[in-house]
């Protein structure tokens, strides 16, 4: 979910800034802006890899991953992703994107107000990680400023992502708290998409893609002026390579691997985005036309996942339960 979150808040910010009549050129950065502070709150996993280089697990590439994770959690989805801080880290960052050197001054001292209550509610570790957040929030202020976004460009598209991330959440893994620092306690329960728990996973899967294929379509409308609705899915489908269509050969790993869950999904999750990768190899035909080459290779790639995906959806229902 971690990219996703990032294509949500550039969807949303994007495409809401180019309908209010900015330039192209400006809705795809202050949407770029919006995605970066969107994937911001997952800097709380920095503590993970440190913590697992200190104690090595020698149980493989499976109890690596699994390790990361518990260990990352530890501080995961609480402060950084509270409806509480996100708004006052996006204040901190729209100061800081100004140009009044005493609001840069009270934005900064703001923030780093931030870990001393992190240090008071969760002690060094929250603390450290709430260091490293708003140290973020300040550089990603600095660097909407230097690309021509004003304060209050910076602080709406810090406050989208900040205060979408958390809902994300709320299909995968432990639920965030949201009340943070009034609670450390998640407010709401996870989503559940289904009881069965490999359709959960591929119903959150499914979610992820849907938000992908929406900032696809979002960049179309703004980078390219396909601004009538009916006419994006005839824009997409010209830069999607056939060969996307690949994917749906991976319905067969249903017969040769277990069935991913929540809890164990590296065995489905790395060979589909190996095969999205895969697939996404530039050609030169992909360097035809107005579309950018990454571009077009990019939504080959996620055809090709979204493919894939239905297809191994498709062969479980029949076959998997």
């Amino acid at each position: 979910m971690f990219v996703g979150h990032g294509l949500l808040a550039f969807a949303l910010v994007a495409g809401l800034a180019r309908l209010r009549g900015w330039s192209r050129h400006r809705a795809l950065t202050v949407g770029l802006l919006a995605a970066a502070f969107g994937m911001l709150p997952d800097v709380d996993m920095a503590y993970a890899p440190v913590a697992l280089l200190l104690s090595a697990d020698p149980g493989g590439p499976i109890a690596t991953a699994q390790a990361f994770w518990s260990t990352g959690n530890v501080v995961h989805r609480a402060v950084t992703h509270s409806l509480i801080v996100g708004p006052l880290v996006a204040l901190g960052a729209l100061a800081i994107a100004g140009t009044d050197r005493r609001r840069r001054a009270a934005g900064g001292v703001g923030l780093l107000a931030l870990p001393l209550v992190a240090l008071a509610v969760s002690g060094p570790l929250g603390s450290a990680v709430t260091t490293v957040f708003v140290a973020g929030a300040a550089l990603l202020g600095f660097a909407g400023r230097r690309h021509g976004l004003g304060p209050g460009a910076v602080g709406a598209a810090a406050l989208a992502g900040l205060v979408t991330h958390p809902f994300g959440d709320l299909f995968t893994g432990e639920p965030p708290a949201m009340l943070y620092p009034l609670s450390t306690a998640p407010p709401v329960e996870r989503i559940a998409l289904s009881p069965e728990p490999t359709l959960h996973l591929l119903g959150a899967l499914g979610v992820e893609l849907s938000t992908a294929w929406l900032a696809l379509f979002v960049y179309f409308a703004v980078r390219h002026g396909a601004e009538r609705p009916s006419s994006l899915p005839g824009a997409v489908r010209r830069v999607v390579s056939g060969r996307a269509g690949l994917g749906a050969g991976y319905a067969a790993t249903v017969f040769v691997l277990p069935a991913p869950t929540l809890d164990v999904s590296y065995h489905f999750v790395f060979p589909l985005l190996g095969l999205g990768l895969l697939v996404a190899l530039p050609t030169p035909r992909m360097a035809r036309g107005a579309v950018a080459r990454p571009v077009r290779a990019a939504a080959t790639g996620l055809a090709a996942v979204t493919v894939a995906t239905l297809a191994y959806t498709l062969v479980y229902l029949t076959v998997g339960l």
